[in-house]
């Protein structure tokens, strides 16, 4: 099925694998939806927890992405002005395969549903049960055009 996005701004939510594969080389679907983000086509939707995660997560593999902590934090900064920040409610943990997941969800689901871009679309399989569609990078590049 193909889903009708709108076509000024498309909310979603990115797994962190997706900011960091999307640092992590230029040539992938992951890049080109961070590229989207920073036109405003694509606004990320956001959390407290989810923001700790990606900072955590990057500033970790610092190194193998070739950044410093300044790159690292004007990237997190320009998320921030694109994105949307969402209070989460409701907690509706557990839900996912790795607990670790729950909060990516959460958020989803707080966010009115929008859906979850990761590259670990397993670990997001109960994610149906709340109408929450996950898919890759370059699935929703597809579905966006």
């Amino acid at each position: 099925m193909q889903y009708q996005y709108s076509v000024n701004e498309i909310r979603a939510v990115m797994d962190t694998n997706v900011p960091y594969a999307g640092l992590y080389s230029s040539n992938g679907a992951s890049h080109r939806v961070l590229r989207m983000i920073e036109t405003g086509r694509v606004v990320p939707m956001l959390s407290t927890s989810l923001l700790y995660e990606y900072e955590e997560i990057l500033k970790r593999h610092h190194q193998t992405l070739g950044l410093n902590t300044k790159n690292i934090e004007d990237v997190l900064n320009g998320l921030c002005e694109q994105g949307e920040a969402v209070i989460i409610h409701f907690l509706w943990r557990p839900q996912l395969r790795d607990p670790k997941d729950d909060h990516v969800l959460e958020l989803a689901i707080a966010a009115n549903h929008v859906p979850i871009i990761t590259h670990n679309k397993r670990d997001f399989m109960a994610a149906s049960k709340f109408d929450i569609r996950v898919v890759s990078p370059a699935e929703f590049l597809k579905e966006i055009r």
